[in-house]
């Protein structure tokens, strides 16, 4: 499977960072030059991309907020212009926090849906053309086990990652004709690194896996990199758990 992604580029939102990190690293050592994203830490990004190639890769930073179009264009219009073309599409970026919906406003909300689920408008728009003129187009969305199982305190995040999956389902009907495939990943009780403010989600201490191992990042990475590949091109409009069967243990 050595650089089977070789030619190929990839955008990769929130990639600053965690599981986006090790997708953008995951999709370069496939041999696909990739735009790194991520919406303010300049310095996660750059050095990202600076660890991209010199390992040989080619690697571009964008800074840049997915909840704004004309970012998303933005960052589409520099792939272009860096690499002549993309091919692969991940749409990464994400807010996660929590709070009961009795408390939630209407913007803490809204902030949630607009970075989750409109980010990954905006960018799927931005990079259709370039996509369909690819001939073997990839999208993968990532999703969220709380999707699937709901959680306490994340109505907004619950029905954000809910939607990225009936997203993903419309998109692979309408673009199956552009030999684009859509697809989405849905993490599970992935090892994380986690600000000392900012402790562990509510719902990772109701779940266990039947694995009995939490995950790791580059465990989602490995299958995002699969699905952006040549093998995989039979494989469109599916939510597909890396979680070490937490969905399965309740």
């Amino acid at each position: 499977m050595a650089q089977e992604l070789a030619g190929k580029v990839a955008i990769v939102t929130g990639a600053g960072r965690n599981i986006g990190r090790a997708i953008a690293l995951a999709l370069a050592e496939g041999g696909a030059a990739v735009i790194v994203n991520a919406r303010s830490n300049r310095k996660e990004v750059d050095d990202l991309v600076m660890g991209i190639r010199q390992a040989g890769g080619g690697a571009l930073g964008v800074i840049g907020d997915v909840s704004d179009p004309d970012q998303g264009k933005a960052m589409a219009d520099a792939a272009l212009s860096h690499f002549g073309r993309i091919d692969i599409l991940v749409n990464n970026a994400a807010l996660r926090r929590e709070k009961s919906f009795a408390e939630m406003d209407y913007s803490e909300w809204r902030e949630i849906l607009d970075v989750t689920l409109d980010g990954a408008f905006h960018c799927t728009k931005a990079c259709l053309p370039a996509l369909r003129q690819s001939g073997a187009g990839a999208i993968v969305n990532i999703g969220g086990l709380s999707a699937h199982t709901g959680a306490a305190n994340r109505a907004h995040v619950v029905t954000a990652k809910a939607g990225i999956v009936g997203f993903t389902r419309a998109l692979a009907h309408d673009l199956a004709a552009d030999g684009i495939t859509v697809n989405c990943v849905v993490p599970g009780l992935i090892g994380t690194p986690r600000p000392k403010d900012k402790p562990e989600p509510a719902h990772h201490l109701t779940h266990g896996t039947i694995s009995g191992e939490r995950g790791r990042p580059e465990d989602v990475a490995a299958m995002v990199r699969f699905l952006c590949g040549p093998a995989a091109r039979y494989i469109t409009g599916q939510a597909i758990h890396a979680n070490g069967g937490a969905y399965l243990g309740g």
